[in-house]
């Protein structure tokens, strides 16, 4: 099957080395793209699962992350989110020690509604307490051990990420072609695409199209007017001012999110530099206002002009209609607050990969693949409308807005589950599992009226002093890890200009 990918990127590029690696034999991968347009280069920190998609490339993860001046990310610090002054991890792992049938945070509802002594949950996550001490090493595969209990991902420059998977791909056989789209071509009877004309008048056919065009949608909106799902109404940030700055602070292994007035801002360390964003409402604060905020507080010297960017919350209707695939934001849009851009690209090539056609692509596989990415778009959408509407600031009229408005069914029925028993609904796959609902949950301020009843029956003191031992095995534990930079420096030091 001939596979044309449009446009190239970080969606573009991570489409056709999972094809061309996963898929050989199967298709002839081209991919179009014209250097006059830029990139986005979304999703400079990332979730767990971008491990597993490059283990499944091949890619070595030293290598990796010395191209792309890579950071270790143990989770996303948020500052002033539930009320000014708060500050929570949600850390890439769980809280507690894991091995009960019992999720840990009952057992801790169970103690603090006694009235007894216990330490903030996050003081009990072992992936929290190194992110707090700036430390890592490799967890444990040995799932008894309390080092299997976190996981990582990283934080890298973006803008290396698309080159480096662009050798890759093309080792593995992709052709890419440069130029510019200026017009489509359709079939008049099935009303597939059938071609690209480029601006030097060259036609490039295929019988799969995958979208990689960028918040223009070139094929999937633009061409077969596929519906936009608009969810500005619980996610009303639409811009986004951006600048990098030189590292002079500490290499945090962590991304941060710092609540704003008008939205919220961005930190992310790399080897190289430091990123940093205010993503905000235009609603609420006009450009040249968030421009000045976010210079006001970047921590080192800018290395550019701020840039802005616009950009609408939400998804199409059908992610892939016809014989076109949209990857990334030419399917949908959602703001980075927990890094899930990246992730959703890698989801929606998986799930190509996984219902890749033999020959003509069949609606059932189209339903599929559209159910699929539906469900990670709607889940991971009320999971950021969590952090806005669990909030008590009233400091702005953008907080007086999101903590008011009504939330989608959905999560309103989740955070009622949780604030009556503790429990957390629970996914059989997908992003976002128990203990990250938890962290943002309790971080932003909903506690639960109740817990597991299974939680009971420990004996009360010795519930207790399991508490303490286990805040002491942390502790240890984090004593004896190496130090962020010192790890960077030994595993994957990036490389130097000539």
């Amino acid at each position: 099957m001939s596979v044309t990918i449009v446009g190239g990127g970080t969606a573009g590029w991570m489409t056709a080395a999972a094809l061309s690696r996963l898929l050989p034999h199967q298709c002839e991968i081209t991919l179009v793209e014209s250097e006059a347009i830029g990139i986005v280069g979304v999703g400079e920190a990332t979730l767990p699962h971008i491990r597993g998609f490059n283990e499944r490339l091949g890619i070595p993860e030293a290598e990796f992350m010395a191209a792309t001046r890579a950071t270790i990310k143990l989770g996303i610090e948020f500052n002033d989110w539930g009320r000014i002054g708060d500050s929570y991890v949600h850390p890439f792992g769980t809280f507690g020690n894991a091995r009960g049938a019992v999720d840990f945070h009952h057992y801790w509802t169970r103690l603090r509604q006694a009235g007894l002594p216990v330490d903030d949950l996050q003081e009990y996550s072992l992936g929290v307490r190194l992110a707090r001490a700036n430390r890592f090493d490799f967890p444990s595969q040995d799932g008894e051990s309390l080092r299997s209990t976190y996981g990582y991902a990283y934080q890298f420059d973006a803008m290396q990420f698309a080159p480096y998977l662009r050798g890759i791909a093309e080792r593995a056989g992709v052709k890419r072609i440069e130029g510019r789209i200026v017009a489509v071509e359709r079939s008049p009877e099935s009303g597939d695409v059938t071609a690209v004309q480029l601006d030097n008048g060259r036609n490039v056919g295929g019988e799969l199209f995958v979208d990689c065009s960028g918040f223009g949608s070139l094929l999937l909106g633009r061409t077969l007017s596929e519906s936009f799902e608009d969810w500005s109404q619980w996610l009303p940030c639409d811009s986004a001012v951006a600048v990098p700055c030189r590292t002079e602070t500490a290499l945090s292994p962590f991304t941060s999110a710092t609540a704003m007035g008008a939205g919220w801002r961005w930190r992310i360390p790399l080897q190289h530099r430091t990123g940093n964003g205010y993503v905000y409402s235009s609603a609420h604060l006009d450009d040249d206002s968030a421009r000045a905020a976010l210079l006001a507080v970047v921590e080192g010297e800018p290395m550019a002009e701020p840039r802005v960017l616009r950009f609408r919350a939400g998804r199409r209707a059908r992610s892939w209609s016809h014989n076109v695939v949209g990857v990334g934001l030419a399917s949908g849009f959602l703001e980075p607050l927990e890094s899930t851009s990246i992730y959703l690209i890698q989801q929606a090539i998986t799930f190509l990969v996984e219902l890749f056609p033999a020959g003509a692509a069949s609606p059932s596989d189209r339903d599929e693949f559209n159910r699929l990415i539906d469900l990670e778009y709607d889940r991971i959408r009320d999971f950021l409308i969590l952090h806005y509407h669990a909030t008590t600031r009233s400091d702005s009229s953008f907080w007086d807005y999101v903590r008011t408005m009504a939330i989608p069914d959905s999560l309103a029925e989740k955070i009622e589950l949780f604030r009556r028993r503790g429990r957390v609904v629970k996914y059989r796959e997908g992003v976002f599992l128990d203990a990250s609902w938890v962290a943002v949950y309790l971080g932003q301020g909903i506690m639960p009226e109740g817990h597991d009843r299974r939680a009971d029956l420990p004996d009360e003191a010795a519930l207790v002093a399991a508490m303490t031992a286990l805040r002491q095995q942390i502790a240890a534990e984090v004593a004896a890890t190496t130090e962020h930079r010192r790890f960077l420096d030994h595993y994957c030091p990036m490389r130097r200009a000539a």
